[in-house]
């Protein structure tokens, strides 16, 4: 993620801003041109941006409070290029919905931000109704199935109850996961979905995939039972990011996929503050490390981890200080690395 300024006054906003604090311009994101924009009103539900003068509509989903992103003037789309790939949503009349559908968003959000600006293929279910990437968003009823999250042939659930905070601790808990996020939700089910659009049905990659994830074709359902029952082997981080990873190669991939994105959007955080670990201990040099890259257009997938060890390691040690648990609770072996290089690969494809 990139920090951004107003176009009017020069104060440093971010991502979810709607407002300027300084000069109290509006402010909306412009997804072709990946930045925060200043507008000035033009009437009729039209706004002119002062980042490239074009004149924009917010998105429908704006009237909630759940949407910053603008649609093009002259486009038919009621919905940015975020939102059009929902299908369901909240009921918005039961307050405590709209709460939990605004922290969906923020998290979705800046998942699109992550695939927009790795270039990856982006159809939605009205474009493409047989690969269309689709969103669900379920509160759980009282007489109804209960709501998993999780992907089925192109679709993602996300349940409602995991955008509060103290239900998705406490399944954190109950699952025995180092973390439980809306965002790491995202990324993790939408490899699934990359699994499906960019390794299945491509031979040359599929072989790759089960030569570096293992054979996709064992039964799914039984090995999540397997798992369940008997938890991850003991030697589950020297082959895996996650002990999670080991039920299936397919929660391999996705659990790849998902810290993959992780480290590329964190690293680019950083470098958009200028952080660098330089410490001031004899011996210490190999920690020294600058973000001086666009993590999103990386050469290889070397440059990336050789950056996040070294800044992951300062990261945890300040949560640390703060009495917090470790921002980043994972350890990256030689074969995770090899996993990392085959994600990055299919990154590679515009």
């Amino acid at each position: 993620m990139k920090l951004f300024g107003c176009q009017s006054c020069h104060q440093v906003v971010f991502f979810e801003n709607t407002v300027c604090v300084r000069c109290s311009h509006r402010l909306d994101y412009i997804p072709s041109a990946a930045t925060i924009t200043a507008l000035d009103p033009e009437g009729e539900g039209l706004w002119r941006a002062l980042h490239n003068s074009e004149r924009y509509r917010f998105c429908a989903n704006e009237e909630f409070g759940v949407c910053n992103w603008l649609v093009e003037e002259v486009s038919q789309e009621q919905f940015c290029l975020a939102c059009r790939h929902n299908r369901i949503v909240p009921n918005v009349h039961v307050d405590s919905n709209l709460e939990a559908w605004a922290k969906i968003e923020a998290a979705k959000h800046r998942l699109f931000y992550s695939l927009i600006r790795l270039r990856l293929p982006l159809s939605n279910r009205l474009d493409a109704p047989d690969y269309g990437l689709t969103f669900l968003f379920q509160a759980q009823l009282s007489r109804g199935p209960k709501i998993m999250t999780g992907h089925d042939n192109r679709l993602i659930t996300i349940a409602l109850e995991e955008a509060d905070d103290a239900e998705r601790e406490s399944r954190r808990v109950a699952m025995h996961e180092p973390y439980r996020t809306l965002l790491g939700h995202f990324r993790h089910e939408v490899g699934h979905y990359y699994w499906d659009r960019l390794v299945r049905d491509d031979n040359k990659k599929l072989e790759a995939a089960r030569s570096i994830f293992g054979d996709d074709r064992a039964d799914y359902e039984e090995s999540l039972k397997a798992y369940y029952a008997n938890g991850a082997p003991p030697d589950w981080q020297k082959r895996c990011v996650t002990a999670y990873a080991t039920a299936h190669p397919w929660e391999d991939f996705a659990e790849t996929w998902a810290h993959y994105l992780h480290i590329v959007d964190t690293l680019e955080m950083v470098g958009a503050y200028g952080m660098h670990v330089d410490p001031k201990i004899d011996g210490a040099d190999r920690f020294e490390v600058a973000v001086d890259f666009d993590p999103y257009r990386a050469p290889d997938v070397k440059q990336l981890l050789s950056t996040w060890l070294p800044l992951s390691v300062a990261l945890n040690s300040v949560n640390r200080a703060m009495g917090q648990p470790d921002l980043y609770p994972f350890v990256l072996s030689p074969q995770t690395a090899t996993k990392f290089g085959f994600i990055h690969s299919l990154m590679q494809c515009d």
